[in-house]
């Protein structure tokens, strides 16, 4: 742990939820073993929280120490720099950045001012979106037929998203299979490929042909399985045929 040239008062928080009291385990048992692996020693070394200890280490301490429970309130725990045994043993602790992590106003403000910035940017990329494009984005987002839909709607719909989600609608905007993996729902719209067996296959449902065109692998997402066959060497005439079809209909 890096020792700070001046000490400080110091805030932890618990990361999903803020109960009135929530407390961790402060000494390593058969229960929760509570170690931290030193590589310097290749060991895993206990950890202990004693008030009249000077480390937080079992090995460091002497025979009499007085176990004190760490207890978060209001999912918030204040430890003043004239404890620095306790920031030490919670630096430490295999809980810290998965249970409760220490506040940091700085990468705090860092971490949404970043998140303000990308929702900035995916709302002024969806404003300016095509009619055409916002189709495509909202096949593939909602998976349902934008015909259904009014352009007011499908407008509010991909801003709430963009919104909400503003790294993921970048990149989605972004990739350069939106287009197809849209028109692959069109085909499915339009009734020119089909589902059978469960779902597990997609046959070909044009005029000229009534084949299978491929197995679903198990927890695969079909609309994307299929969107990758068409960009095969064999896909490249199933694309070409089912284009025709659709514009048939």
């Amino acid at each position: 742990m890096k020792k700070n040239a001046t000490p400080v008062d110091k805030v932890y928080k618990l990361i999903h939820s803020s109960p009135l009291s929530f407390t961790i385990p402060s000494r390593s048992t058969r229960r929760f073993p509570l170690l931290y692996f030193d590589e310097d020693s290749n060991t895993n070394r206990p950890l202990r929280y004693a008030i009249n200890q000077k480390s937080p280490f079992e090995d460091e301490q002497d025979g009499n120490p007085l176990i004190e429970p760490v207890i978060f309130e209001d999912g918030m725990l204040r430890v003043p720099k004239n404890n620095p045994v306790l920031q030490q043993f919670l630096y430490y602790h295999p809980m810290m950045n998965t249970v409760f992590a220490e506040v940091n106003h700085e990468k705090d403000a860092q971490s949404e001012v970043q998140f303000l910035n990308e929702e900035v940017d995916a709302l002024i990329e969806a404003r300016s979106l095509t009619i055409d494009q916002l189709e495509n984005v909202s096949r593939v987002l909602f998976g349902k037929d934008p015909a259904v839909v009014s352009t007011a709607e499908l407008k509010r719909d991909v801003l709430i998203y963009a919104k909400q989600d503003p790294r993921g609608f970048l990149n989605l905007i972004n990739d350069p299979m939106l287009k197809l993996e849209s028109n692959v729902r069109k085909y499915f719209d339009g009734k020119v490929l089909a589902f059978r067996n469960g779902n597990k296959e997609v046959w070909f449902n044009t005029p000229s042909s009534k084949k299978k065109m491929i197995n679903i692998p198990f927890g695969s997402d079909p609309y994307v399985e299929v969107t990758l066959y068409l960009q095969t060497d064999e896909g490249i005439d199933a694309l070409k045929l089912l284009d025709k079809s659709l514009e048939m209909i």
